[in-house]
C-alpha cells in the first residue's frame, strides 16, 4: 500500500479536471462503429445508427465541458451528413482503383489501403470539426494516424477523388486546402513554414489546386504557397513559394560514386 503522503502528492498534481482517457477509448469505439456502418455490407445500418447515437451521447458527456454549448444537437446535424460523406469516400476509393495499377479490386482499397482508411476517418472527423465539437475529431484522426502513419488534421479542407498511395509519413496540416483529383505519395508534408502560437488563427499550410500529383517525400510549406492545377511535384522536392498551373518541379540530387583503387 502506497504511503498516504505519496497518494496526496500525486492527487495534488492531477490538476486537469477534464482529462479523462476514457474519452480516447470511447472515441475509437465510435470511429470503428462508424466505419463498419458505412462500409460493411453485413452491418445493419438502422441498428448501428442507434448504437452510434448512444456512443455519441457518451462522447458528449465526456468531451463537452462548457455547459453553454449544446453538444447534443450536433448528432442530428452530423447524421444527416453521413450519406454525402459516404458518397465522397466512394469517389476516393474509385480514384485509388483508377490511379494505382497494383489495386486488384475496389474491395481491396476499402479493406487494405491505409491511405483510404486515413481519408475516411478524416472525412468523418472533419464534419464534427466543422460543427465545433471539442477534441473528438482530433482523437479520431489521431486514431487513424496511429494505425496508418498518415496524419491528417481534421481542420484541413479536401476536395473529392483524393488518393494517397502507400501513405506512411504523410502529414497534412490544419489549414491546408486540397482541391479535386489530387494524388499524393508516401512521406509528403503539407506543413507550416514556421511554428508560432500567435499564428493559430491564420492560414499556415499550402493550397493544392485540382489534378496535382505530389510524389514521395516532397515537402510543401506555407499558407501563401499555392500549387497550380495540373502540376507535378517530384520526389524530395522542397517548396516554400507558389508555382503556376501545369508546372513540373523536380529535385536533382548530387550523386558521387567512389570507387576503390585496384589492388
Amino acid at each position: 500500500m502506497a504511503h498516504p503522503s505519496i497518494i496526496d502528492k500525486i492527487n495534488a498534481h492531477k490538476n486537469q479536471p477534464n482529462l479523462r482517457f476514457r474519452l480516447k477509448r470511447k472515441t475509437e469505439e465510435f470511429t470503428d462503429t462508424l466505419f463498419y456502418t458505412l462500409f460493411d455490407i453485413e452491418t445493419p445500418v438502422a441498428e448501428n445508427l442507434a448504437i452510434l447515437k448512444d456512443q455519441f451521447d457518451i462522447l458528449v458527456d465526456l468531451a463537452c465541458w462548457e455547459s453553454d454549448k449544446s453538444c447534443k444537437k450536433v448528432w442530428n446535424h452530423y447524421v444527416e451528413k453521413l450519406p454525402s460523406i459516404l458518397e465522397k469516400l466512394n469517389l476516393d476509393a474509385e480514384a485509388t482503383v483508377n490511379c494505382d495499377p497494383a489495386s486488384l479490386s475496389i474491395e481491396e482499397v476499402y479493406m487494405a489501403y491505409p491511405g483510404f482508411y486515413a481519408i475516411a476517418i478524416y472525412r468523418l472527423a472533419h464534419e464534427l470539426y466543422q460543427e465545433g465539437f471539442p477534441l473528438v475529431p482530433r482523437l479520431m484522426t489521431e486514431y487513424a494516424h496511429r494505425q496508418t502513419g498518415v496524419d491528417i488534421n481534421p481542420g484541413a479542407h479536401i476536395g473529392h477523388s483524393f488518393h494517397i498511395d502507400h501513405g506512411t509519413g504523410v502529414v497534412i496540416g490544419e489549414t491546408a486546402i486540397i482541391k479535386h483529383h489530387v494524388k499524393i505519395y508516401q512521406g509528403v508534408t503539407l506543413g507550416g513554414l514556421y511554428v508560432a502560437k500567435n499564428l493559430q488563427k491564420t492560414k499556415r499550410h499550402p493550397t493544392i489546386e485540382d489534378h496535382v500529383t505530389i510524389y514521395a517525400n516532397a515537402t510543401i510549406l506555407g499558407g501563401a504557397t499555392i500549387i497550380g492545377a495540373h502540376s507535378i511535384i517530384g520526389g524530395n522536392a522542397w517548396l516554400t513559394a507558389s508555382i503556376p498551373a501545369h508546372s513540373t518541379v523536380f529535385h536533382t540530387p548530387e550523386i558521387k560514386i567512389k570507387t576503390l583503387p585496384h589492388a
